[in-house]
């Protein structure tokens, strides 16, 4: 039986095509592809024909002055990227897992929320774990523990995420319905299923703009062409609760912040007919594998969770 596989035959390197076309498609165009990699634009047309042609499909195609991907170059960028990514920074992340072993270093960026409500547990179990690894936990906003990722100044984060990124992995653990919260006095707590229209008709409390939770509000919001009307922004759900409890406001909150106390302090109402599930996990950088103490870390939150990215995972190599 013949292997009908495809062989990147240019030049005789698997690498050298599969770079050229992902910089093409980064930055859609020929010339500039040649510029980032300091060859002539005839060596990186070459790359791309030849990776075209072990393909048997079109990668991309010319709209005007520019390159796009088609169809097949689009999927296969998604495949292809983390290879080359992975490679190129092969020496960088080497040295940061190395360093990792020597210093035994574990930063984690999370939400204040999430450091608040759902880590606790999860730092005492890696702690009692891995005494001698120094463990570093960010509270920041989304955005901020992002950019920590993606710079290497963290290797995981925890937190909600409503648009995954390419670059990013994210593996969902936790769900929690969302609830609209009033004090026992309002008038929303004399309904007994209040609806979307209901709520809208009162001014209400939330966390910052920048903030997936406002964000996902306002998203539903939007969806059912009704106004928000958003008479307060308060940083922290903690803070939040109290306000409603002194009646300055109503407000809809994550069911991970509502403590048997509060349930019974507020009047709680769960909103699933009209909000989703809020979902909670882990998110990593795509392609990069995670050090011993890393791994440590996430298992302590669900055994298993990106064990395609670990060296020290059992199972078959990948070679």
């Amino acid at each position: 039986m013949s292997d009908k596989s495809p062989r990147f035959s240019y030049k005789g390197s698997k690498l050298k095509p599969l770079r050229a076309f992902c910089q093409v498609a980064k930055l859609g165009s020929v010339s500039r592809a040649a510029e980032s990699l300091f060859l002539t634009q005839p060596a990186v047309s070459q790359q791309l024909q030849a990776l075209e042609r072990e393909l048997g499909v079109e990668l991309v195609t010319r709209q005007g002055r520019a390159l796009v991907l088609t169809k097949a170059g689009d999927m296969f960028y998604d495949m292809a990227r983390p290879l080359v990514e992975g490679i190129d920074r092969l020496d960088v992340d080497f040295r940061e897992r190395l360093k990792g072993l020597e210093v035994g270093e574990l930063h984690v960026v999370a939400g204040s929320s999430t450091a608040m409500y759902l880590l606790p547990s999860v730092v005492e179990a890696f702690r009692q774990s891995s005494p001698d690894v120094r463990f570093n936990l960010h509270t920041v906003t989304g955005e901020q523990g992002l950019e920590m990722l993606r710079k290497g100044r963290a290797e995981v984060a925890v937190g909600s995420m409503l648009d995954v990124p390419q670059d990013l992995d994210y593996a969902r653990v936790w769900n929690f319905d969302m609830h609209l919260i009033a004090a026992k006095d309002h008038p929303l707590a004399a309904i007994k299923q209040p609806t979307l229209a209901n709520i809208a008709e009162h001014g209400f409390i939330l966390p910052p703009q920048r903030l997936t939770s406002y964000r996902l509000i306002d998203r539903i919001f939007q969806q059912h062409h009704l106004p928000l009307n958003v008479t307060m922004e308060v940083g922290g759900w903690e803070v939040i609760k109290e306000y409603v409890l002194r009646g300055l406001g109503v407000s809809l909150v994550t069911g991970i912040c509502l403590t048997n106390l509060d349930r019974q302090r507020l009047h709680c109402a769960p909103m699933g007919t009209w909000f989703p599930p809020r979902t909670y996990g882990v998110i990593v950088r795509k392609g990069k594998f995670l050090s011993p103490a890393a791994r440590v870390f996430v298992d302590a939150i669900k055994p298993g969770l990106f064990e395609r990215m670990d060296y020290y995972s059992t199972g078959q190599s990948g070679r």
